[in-house]
C-alpha cells in the first residue's frame, strides 16, 4: 500500500492541468492569496498528504495550516485548513486537491460507519479490490484511516480462488492444492454452500469466504470449522445487517461498498485575501 510520504501526484495533476492552466494565467504571477477549505458535510478527514502534495508540486512555497487531524471525525461547516501562497498555484491545484480529499474522506467516513457497527465483536471489516481506478492504494489507506482493514492489495499478494477459478481448475480441491504448490502466500477459497464448505475444510486453505450464506448457514460454518480455519462472510452485506452477521462468529466480513459505493464529501475552497 502507498506510503503517503511517497506519493507521485503528477498523474493526478496531468489529467487536469495538461499543457497548462490557461485560466489561472489571467492572475499576475506575483499575486499571492490566502484561502480556506470548509466541509459542508460531516466526515472523517482523510487524504491530507495527497492534498498537500498537489500544492507542493505546483509551488513549494504554498503553506497549509490544518485545523483538524487526519482520521478526525469532523462536523459539517468546519474549517479544515488554511492555505497561503501563490494565487496561481492555489487556483490551479484547487480541483485536483479537493477531488482527492473529498474522495478519500468519503471512503474513510464509510469505513468508520462499518467499523463502529461491529464494535465489541471479534470480527474485522475488510475492503475488496472494487476500488476507483487509479486510486487503489489511496483508498486502501483511507479504509484503514476509517478503522477497517485491508484485504489483499492486488492479485500478487494473496490467492483468492473464486467460482470461475474452481471451474477452470477442475475442482475445489485441485485449485487449493495447485495454489499451495505455486506460491507461499495465504490461500483463500470462496464457497457457496455447506457442501462446498466441507470439501474446502478437508483441503485446508488458510481462509474460507462464505458467499451469500444465510445467518443459519454462517453459524453452521463457524461450528464446522471450530476455529481451525478463518472464515470471511461476503455478499449482500450492509450497515443494516452487518452487526448480526458479525455476531455469528465469523472472523471477517468483506464489503465492496467501502470503496465503490461512496459519495464524495462536499468541500469548498474560497480565497479570503489577495495581496
Amino acid at each position: 500500500m502507498t506510503n503517503p510520504q511517497k506519493i507521485d501526484i503528477r498523474p493526478y495533476l496531468a489529467e487536469d492541468v495538461g499543457t497548462g492552466d490557461i485560466t489561472a494565467a489571467i492572475i499576475p504571477e506575483s499575486t499571492h492569496a490566502e484561502a480556506e477549505v470548509i466541509t459542508r458535510e460531516e466526515l472523517v478527514l482523510c487524504g491530507q498528504a495527497w492534498f498537500e502534495a498537489v500544492f507542493k508540486q505546483l509551488n513549494a512555497d504554498i503553506q497549509i495550516d490544518w485545523q483538524v487531524k487526519e482520521g478526525d471525525s469532523v462536523a459539517k461547516n468546519t474549517l479544515l485548513c488554511k492555505l497561503k501562497g501563490s494565487a496561481r498555484g492555489l487556483l490551479t491545484g484547487e480541483r485536483t486537491a479537493l477531488n482527492l480529499l473529498q474522495t478519500l474522506s468519503a471512503t474513510a467516513t464509510v469505513a468508520r460507519q462499518y467499523a463502529e457497527a461491529v464494535k465489541g465483536t471479534h470480527c474485522k471489516v475488510l475492503d475488496t479490490r472494487k476500488t476507483i481506478p487509479g486510486l487503489r492504494d489511496a483508498q486502501k489507506y483511507a479504509v484503514k484511516c476509517g478503522g477497517c482493514y485491508n484485504h489483499r492489495i492486488g492479485l500478487y499478494d494473496g490467492v483468492l480462488i473464486k467460482e470461475n477459478h474452481i471451474m477452470a481448475a477442475g475442482s475445489l480441491t485441485n485449485a487449493i492444492q495447485t495454489a499451495r504448490m505455486l506460491s507461499s502466500v495465504p490461500v483463500e477459497i470462496e464457497v457457496e454452500s455447506l457442501v462446498q464448505l466441507q470439501e474446502a475444510i478437508a483441503a485446508k486453505p488458510d481462509r474460507i469466504m462464505l458467499d451469500n450464506f444465510s445467518l443459519d448457514d454462517l453459524r453452521a460454518a463457524v461450528s464446522l470449522t471450530a476455529g481451525k480455519i478463518e472464515l470471511e462472510a461476503s455478499g449482500n452485506i450492509s450497515l443494516a445487517n452487518i452487526r448480526t452477521i458479525a455476531e455469528t462468529g465469523v472472523n471477517f466480513i468483506s464489503i465492496g461498498a467501502l470503496t465503490k459505493h461512496i459519495k464524495a464529501v462536499d468541500l469548498s475552497m474560497r480565497i479570503q485575501l489577495v495581496f
